[in-house]
C-alpha cells in the first residue's frame, strides 16, 4: 500500500535480550510486561515459557485463539494468577469471575448496554466531549499532558452515563484523584503470578495501593446506596446504575446485592475509564505525528454540526478508523491470561493441566505474520481487504467470544466522538524529544506521559 510508505512508525517498547534469568523476567513483568518481551514473539505462533512452579504458553496462532475463546471458553476460565493483583479493587466483579458465578452477572449486566442504551447514553457522552473540548481551551496554546486530560474526559463520560454526575461532582472527583494513584502503583502482576502462594498467604500488595483500593471502594458503595435509596422513592434517573440495578437474572429472578454492585462498578470504572483514556491518549498521539491524518478528522467533524446527534456518530468512518488503529498498535489491556483445566495439545505440543494460556493482543496486533507492516499507523488499511482479514484473525482489543468486553459497542462510539470533537477544537503537534515510550500499569500508558503542543484551531 502506498500509504505505509507514508504513514509514521510510532515508538514501541525496546526489545529485552532473547534470554534472561527468571528473577529478571519477573523483576521486568513486575515493572512492565511490555519491555519484557523480547523480540522473537512478534514472529512466533507459539512460545512456551517454564518455571519451577508453572508453565506459559504465549500463542499467537489464530486457531488457538479462537479454540481458548470462542470454541471452548469453559475449559479456559480467567487464570487466578492474574486476579490476585486486582483484588483490592475488583473484588468479585464480572472482569475476574469464572463459570456460573460469570454467567449470572453477565445475565444481570448486559442488557444495560444493548444497541437501544447507545442511543440514550449519546447526550451524556456529547456532554462529557463538550467539557473535555473546554478544559483544553483554557490551556491550549503550549504543552500539555494528553493522557492527565483524556483520563479526566474518560472519568467524566463513566460518572455522567452510569450515575447522571459529572466528574466535578465531589464523589466523583475523589474517585478519579484516589484511582490515578491506584493506576500508577498496581502493577498488573504481583508475586502471586509468578509463585505457587496459598490463599491465605499475604498478596504483597503495596500499601499505596490497598489505600487507594479501599478508598475507592467505599466512595463506591456511598454513590450506590443513595442510587438503591432513589429506586425505592421512584427519583433515580433512568442511567446505567439504575438499570443495572434494577435488572433481575432471567434465571432465578435475583438482582446484584449492594456488595455485589460496589464489586460492578469498580470494574465498569477501571474499564471503561482507564481502557478509554489509554485508547484517547495513544489517539491523539498517533494524530500528531501524522498531520495529514489528522485533517481528515477534523474534517468529517465540521461535517457533523455544531449539535450532533447519535446519527452523526455513525458517520465518522475514517475517525473511527484511526480509533481501530490506535487500539491495534496500543491496545489497552495487553495480555489476557487463561489457565488450562485438563490435557490439551497446542500445535502438536503437549500440555498439562493447570498451565498458563497467554492470549497476547500487544503481540497479535503487531505480528510479522498477520499484519502488513505491523508496527506503520496506518489507518486506511481498515478499507482493504487485507486489513479486514487481519481484523477477523489477529484483533482482540475488546477480548472475543462469549467474553468479549460488554462495553465495546460503547467504546467505539465514545471514542471517535472524543476524537472528533477534540480534533475539531484544536491541533495536536508532537513535542522534540518527547517521544513517549509505551509501559504497561493496568493498561498500556506512556512511561512518562504524553505531552503535546495544543493549539485552538
Amino acid at each position: 500500500m502506498e500509504e505505509f510508505r507514508t504513514c509514521p512508525i510510532p515508538p514501541k517498547p525496546q526489545p529485552r535480550p532473547e534470554r534472561v534469568s527468571l528473577l529478571t523476567y519477573i523483576r521486568l513483568f513486575r515493572h512492565d510486561i511490555l519491555s519484557a518481551q523480547p523480540a522473537r514473539l512478534y514472529r512466533a505462533r507459539m512460545a512456551e515459557f517454564r518455571t519451577a512452579f508453572f508453565r506459559s504458553y504465549l500463542c499467537n496462532d489464530p486457531a488457538l485463539v479462537d479454540l481458548v475463546l470462542k470454541e471452548r471458553p469453559d475449559d479456559f476460565p480467567k487464570s487466578n494468577r492474574i486476579r490476585a493483583g486486582l483484588d483490592p479493587l475488583l473484588g468479585n466483579s464480572v472482569f475476574v469471575t469464572n463459570g456460573e458465578v460469570w454467567k449470572r452477572q453477565r445475565r444481570i449486566i448486559d442488557p444495560a448496554f444493548e444497541g437501544g442504551r447507545l442511543k440514550d447514553t449519546f447526550p451524556a457522552m456529547m456532554a462529557a466531549g463538550e467539557a473535555a473540548v473546554a478544559r483544553l481551551q483554557a490551556v491550549a496554546g503550549g504543552e500539555v499532558e494528553v493522557e492527565e486530560e483524556m483520563s479526566h474526559a474518560a472519568a467524566d463520560v463513566i460518572f455522567r452515563t452510569l450515575f447522571s454526575i459529572p466528574i466535578e461532582h465531589a464523589t466523583a472527583a475523589q474517585v478519579f484523584r484516589e484511582f490515578r494513584a491506584y493506576q500508577r502503583t498496581q502493577p498488573l502482576l504481583n508475586l502471586a503470578a509468578f509463585l505457587p502462594l496459598p490463599r491465605w498467604f499475604p498478596r504483597l500488595h503495596r500499601g499505596s495501593a490497598r489505600r487507594a483500593a479501599r478508598t475507592i471502594r467505599g466512595l463506591i458503595a456511598d454513590l450506590t446506596t443513595a442510587r438503591a435509596a432513589a429506586i425505592v422513592a421512584g427519583t433515580a434517573p433512568d442511567d446505567l446504575a439504575t438499570k443495572i440495578m434494577t435488572t433481575a437474572d432471567p434465571l432465578t429472578g435475583e438482582t446484584f446485592t449492594p456488595a455485589e454492585m460496589v464489586d460492578q462498578v469498580a470494574i465498569f470504572f477501571l474499564a471503561g475509564h482507564e481502557t478509554s483514556a489509554s485508547a484517547m491518549a495513544w489517539s491523539l498521539y498517533l494524530l500528531a505525528l501524522c498531520p495529514e491524518v489528522q485533517e481528515k478528522v477534523a474534517a468529517e467533524a465540521k461535517a457533523m454540526g455544531e449539535t450532533p446527534d447519535f446519527s452523526a456518530a455513525a458517520r465518522l468512518k475514517y475517525t473511527r478508523d484511526v480509533f481501530r488503529e490506535a487500539l491495534r498498535l496500543y491496545p489497552p489491556v495487553p495480555m489476557m491470561v487463561r489457565q488450562t483445566t485438563r490435557p490439551e495439545t497446542f500445535r502438536n505440543r503437549p500440555v498439562a493441566p493447570g498451565a498458563q494460556v497467554v492470549l497476547s493482543p500487544w503481540h497479535l496486533h503487531r505480528h510479522e505474520r498477520h499484519w502488513d507492516a505491523p508496527d506503520v499507523f496506518c489507518p486506511a488499511r481498515w478499507q482493504t481487504e487485507a486489513g479486514r482479514k487481519s481484523q477477523r484473525e489477529a484483533y482482540l482489543p475488546f477480548s472475543a467470544g462469549p467474553r468479549v468486553c460488554t462495553g465495546a459497542g460503547f467504546a467505539m462510539v465514545e471514542g471517535p466522538l472524543l476524537l472528533a470533537l477534540l480534533a475539531r477544537a484544536f491541533r495536536f503537534e508532537p513535542l522534540p524529544g518527547a517521544e513517549p515510550v509505551p509501559v504497561a500499569h493496568l493498561t498500556v500508558r506512556a512511561k512518562d506521559g504524553i505531552r503535546l503542543r495544543v493549539t485552538r484551531r
